[in-house]
């Protein structure tokens, strides 16, 4: 059976004159990526690999995004590039958690259960510490980082923005709760673009 590669990866390696098959063969791979072949990705850029006329498949239009918009795409394509990817998906018993937040209700506070997830998350990532790096920018050194700073995903009117909690791990739980509440109202008007930067981890809903 032939290497397992995509279209893109295929047409780069005939462009180049690379037998994929070969290739694999060599590497003792079933797959292989456009950064196996010789001279690797061609592009650097956010972009890397996806210059497409998009007007051939039909009509488009183009707008410019907002600032916010552009400071989140930024950060955003450079996570994927260069910090471990990690889904993880688990059942947890969250009577314990509930009660609490009950209990807060009825002296009148509210912690939202997202509060509980950022606390929980910056824990794990100090347990964990390789959870909590990323590559240096030419791939020969892993960077451990010894601060926890999580990201909120909020769906605000301008777009998606990524705001951050710094020192998650120094925080109480309401402490959290409240500055994602502040968060979440202030993301709908306007923030500074350092309060939507240097997270590590960020959460996000799938709904």
């Amino acid at each position: 059976m032939g290497a397992v590669a995509s279209p893109s990866v295929r047409k780069l390696a005939a462009d180049r004159g690379v037998d994929i098959d070969a290739l694999a063969a060599g590497l003792g791979r079933e797959t292989i990526g456009r950064e196996d072949l010789p001279g690797g990705a061609r592009a650097t850029g956010p972009a890397a690999g996806w210059d497409v006329d998009h007007s051939r498949y039909g009509p488009i239009e183009v707008e410019p995004p907002s600032r916010p918009a552009r400071v989140a795409a930024a950060n955003l394509s450079a996570a994927q590039a260069l910090i471990s990817a990690v889904a993880h998906r688990d059942s947890a018993d969250m009577t314990g958690i509930e009660t609490a937040r009950a209990g807060a209700r009825s002296r009148d506070a509210r912690i939202s259960a997202l509060a509980f997830h950022v606390a929980i998350l910056a824990r794990c990532l100090k347990e964990f510490p390789r959870l909590n790096s990323s590559l240096s920018p030419d791939g020969r050194s892993l960077i451990l980082k010894r601060h926890f700073h999580i990201g909120i995903a909020v769906d605000a009117p301008r777009g998606l923005c990524v705001p951050v909690v710094r020192d998650a791990n120094r925080k109480r739980v309401p402490d959290i709760s409240e500055e994602i509440a502040d968060i979440a109202a202030r993301v709908r008007g306007r923030m500074d673009d350092a309060e939507l930067e240097w997270e590590f981890r960020r959460i996000m809903s799938n709904g």
